[in-house]
């Protein structure tokens, strides 16, 4: 009986922007001592969340429940100039994690409203990202999710629109709004790329290769983490099984019956380890294993720490 191939996905899991916001939080901690406050996880993984509340964080949702004075964190996924607004009512130091590639879509949004136009975000209801990048400018944006709401969509002025993405979102999905939004609305401003960020793009990328030749794709990451979600579904719609699973105890042994070559990938907030764990428990369930990769990734992409956290 042929042995089964595991295939790692490169690049995967931490991104730029993940390992800014958690090398944020343990440098406020050892430069102000705990604890100090992080709104929202600081990125969408539990075993992050629960290594750094370990350390000294405590994570909230509302800046109130921070004690005056006291430092917050922004987590990567940025926030809207009333959740700012509320940390400065209750006099709080406020350090921002939110990456770059998140802020930059915010400054995009800004310029638009300064020129007079309406805003078309596409993103995922309810996503902490999505809800920063709308609080920019509520009264002038409105989101949709698929080609469907496009065809639903009323503007006030087709002539004066303008359009940004969450940045964790499926590629090819992201595509087909885009073009909709073209059809319907010929003037629209669209972004001179997507604004779906590196990291996301090169991981879906990754995934795509990885169903080439393998029957199942796992996919550590969080059931909350928007672009782990993505990575599942851009495998099954290239034709593979796949799972998203937080941990390696979650494999089912059922999953591997008639599989020659699994895929394992990562989120990009999802630490290394755990992909390791995955290994084990694949070789514990199928025995001797071979393993490969695809060619190493570097994305070269680094991050510059916040003016207060950088070395004195």
């Amino acid at each position: 009986m042929s042995r089964l191939q595991i295939l790692l996905a490169s690049p995967r899991g931490f991104c730029a922007g993940v390992d800014r916001a958690i090398e944020i939080v343990e440098r406020a901690l050892d430069r102000y001592g705990s604890p100090v406050y992080v709104r929202h996880e600081i990125v969408h993984n539990q075993h992050v969340v629960d290594d750094l509340r370990a350390k000294g964080a405590i994570f909230i949702e509302d800046p109130a429940q921070a004690p005056r004075g006291s430092h917050l964190i922004y987590s990567a996924h940025g926030v809207s100039p009333a959740v700012r607004q509320q940390a400065a009512a209750n006099e709080l130091a406020d350090i921002d994690a939110t990456c770059p590639l998140v802020t930059k879509v915010h400054n995009e949004v800004k310029r638009m409203v300064s020129e007079d136009y309406e805003i078309v975000m596409i993103g995922h209801a309810g996503h902490v990202e999505v809800e920063g990048t709308v609080g920019q400018a509520p009264e002038r944006m409105v989101l949709v999710e698929t080609v469907e709401d496009v065809e639903q969509l009323e503007v006030r002025n087709p002539e004066r629109l303008g359009c940004v993405t969450q940045t964790t979102l499926s590629v090819d999905d992201t595509r087909e709004i885009m073009d909709a939004l073209r059809r319907r609305f010929p003037k629209i401003t669209l972004p001179k790329r997507d604004d779906i960020c590196y990291a996301t793009q090169n991981r879906q990328d990754a995934v795509k290769e990885l169903t080439e030749r393998s029957q199942l794709v796992l996919v550590v990451g969080a059931p909350t983490s928007s672009n782990s979600n993505r990575l599942v579904e851009v495998a099954k719609k290239r034709g593979a099984h796949s799972y998203l699973i937080q941990h390696a105890d979650e494999i089912d042994p059922s999953w591997l019956e008639g599989v020659r070559c699994v895929g394992v990938t990562a989120g990009a907030s999802s630490p290394e380890f755990l992909v390791q764990q995955v290994l084990e428990r694949l070789q514990q369930i199928a025995g001797e294993c071979e393993i490969g990769s695809q060619g190493e990734v570097d994305e070269g992409v680094t991050f510059k720490m916040p003016p207060e956290l950088r070395p004195d």
